[in-house]
């Protein structure tokens, strides 16, 4: 059996996952009620003012507008139980096809993020470490800690500024070329729209990596085994490569899929900066026009996601740390 993996551990496990859905479930519903945005106005839009009552009464009754939010959350809950996530407001489509469409955009910009992230803050922060307190140190340092307070938000226009305004190396926007479907880009075309959002969140999640493995890096440099290996007459490349890194890979690389959370929230600011069709625009419309379906659909795979990081950093820690696979699992 996989380390720390237990039938008690993964029904804990399964147990808080419904507890946090249907908490993250009962709180969406409870802002979306609470926010002053009417909802008939915001799904018809500035035609509106033409609506006469019977017109209201029947947008109303087809979204179930005019239901208590009790009422209303019990009936998403009944369809929810049977697979089904209801039909979104803006995009006229079940949920579950608005969010498998959009997640593909998401995930795509996710995962070459977080490689790149990971790759660059790994070995960055290994070169502070092992050149604790030179030049190269105090720079990568400064610059993780500058990076680590910017907003996503800022980042992305501060690129986009530059690569795509001033340079024109980059696209300004979307996942293809404007007129053309995201599905006939070629493969080149899409690459070029995503570097930049890409590179975005990249820049913004090597920091913690670096930090972390620049701290793990020192604490192995000044260990008792690499003071021994040094002693007999082994050279720092091969210190680097065969002690230090090794050492540093674990915390790094549980730091790496716990945020996993934190990185999906960088998305959606990311690709509202880049007009990039994914979830982040659906969030935006949908809490824009009070598209109550979509929203809650959204608010349980961001949810899912979160939890899937989190454990699988907790997974992993357990497995590259052997004093830990002898632990009960939590």
């Amino acid at each position: 059996m996989a380390a720390g993996v237990t039938p008690r551990g993964v029904a804990l496990r399964a147990l808080r996952l419904v507890s946090l859905l249907v908490a993250v479930a009962v709180g969406a519903l409870l802002l979306v009620s609470a926010s002053p945005v009417d909802p008939v106005r915001a799904y018809v839009g500035a035609d509106v003012a033409a609506l006469g009552p019977e017109q209201r009464a029947l947008v109303e009754e087809r979204w179930g507008l005019g239901e208590p939010p009790l009422q209303r959350f019990l009936a998403w809950a009944g369809n929810l139980l049977r697979g089904n996530l209801g039909e979104s407001q803006v995009y006229g489509e079940p949920v579950t096809t608005v969010l498998l469409d959009r997640a593909a955009a998401s995930l795509s910009l996710m995962a070459a993020a977080w490689l790149v992230s990971g790759v660059l803050g790994f070995g960055l922060g290994l070169w502070a470490g092992v050149r604790r307190g030179r030049v190269a140190d105090r720079v990568l340092t400064w610059w993780a800690y500058t990076l680590a307070s910017a907003p996503t938000f800022w980042v992305g226009l501060l690129l986009l500024y530059v690569f795509s305004v001033s340079l024109g190396w980059t696209p300004v926007c979307c996942a293809a070329p404007i007129g053309t479907l995201p599905g006939e880009a070629g493969l080149l075309e899409r690459l070029h729209h995503l570097v930049l959002p890409a590179l975005t969140l990249s820049v913004v999640g090597v920091s913690p990596v670096l930090l972390h493995t620049r701290q793990a890096a020192i604490e192995a440099m000044d260990s008792d085994y690499v003071t021994f290996a040094r002693a007999q007459g082994e050279r720092l490349p091969g210190l680097v490569l065969h002690r230090v890194a090794r050492n540093a890979a674990a915390p790094a690389l549980v730091l790496q899929l716990a945020s996993i959370g934190e990185l999906f929230g960088g998305s959606l600011l990311a690709e509202q900066v880049f007009t990039y069709p994914g979830l982040g625009e659906a969030t935006t419309q949908a809490a824009l026009r009070q598209d109550v379906p979509l929203l809650m659909g959204i608010a349980l795979a961001t949810a899912l996601i979160v939890f899937a990081g989190n454990a699988a950093g907790v997974l992993a820690h357990r497995w590259v740390d052997p004093r830990t696979r002898t632990a009960v699992a939590a």
